[in-house]
């Protein structure tokens, strides 16, 4: 009996179970294109290597196929972390980034870029500069969850 997938919620399971053995990898999202493209974003607490995304991949593979869910193999599977220019969007991910910096695009439209000191369930902290030279003041500022439209990770070189 062959059914087909059309919900991102049977490929969350599916990651979800493959995950249990492996705490540190987690699920950040999932997208199904009609296409029958399978994109699988993963992160992991201590970084996310290629072997981990070909296990998971290759398991993911295996059940679908078993399972028949697409019987013409009419379909595609790309798992992989969500790459540096995707916004954080879990509290983990947050609490992963600590340190490093950020720029934070409020639901305003407005931007704040600074370290990201700290992350809970209702907001996050930075440490915003302001000014130049010896007129620059450091603060760490606190921001709502629900005032961030997203918040980007910066890459300095």
């Amino acid at each position: 009996m062959s059914q087909e997938i059309t919900s991102i919620q049977t490929i969350e399971k599916l990651v979800t179970g493959l995950l249990d053995t492996n705490e540190d990898v987690f699920l950040v999202s999932v997208k199904i294109k009609p296409t029958n493209n399978i994109k699988v974003f993963l992160d992991a607490d201590s970084g996310l290597s290629i072997d981990k995304c070909i296990k998971i991949n290759r398991a993911m593979y295996k059940i679908i196929e078993e399972n028949g869910w697409y019987p013409d193999g009419n379909f595609s599977l790309e798992v992989s972390s969500p790459g540096i220019d995707e916004p954080l969007l879990l509290l983990r991910q947050y609490k992963k980034n600590v340190g490093r910096p950020v720029e934070v695009t409020l639901t305003d439209t407005k931007k704040k870029e600074g370290k990201l000191l700290d992350a809970d369930e209702t907001s996050v902290t930075i440490e915003e500069t302001t000014g130049k030279g010896k007129k620059a003041i450091i603060q760490a500022v606190t921001i709502p969850l629900d005032q961030i439209k997203q918040t980007i990770v910066q890459i300095v070189f």
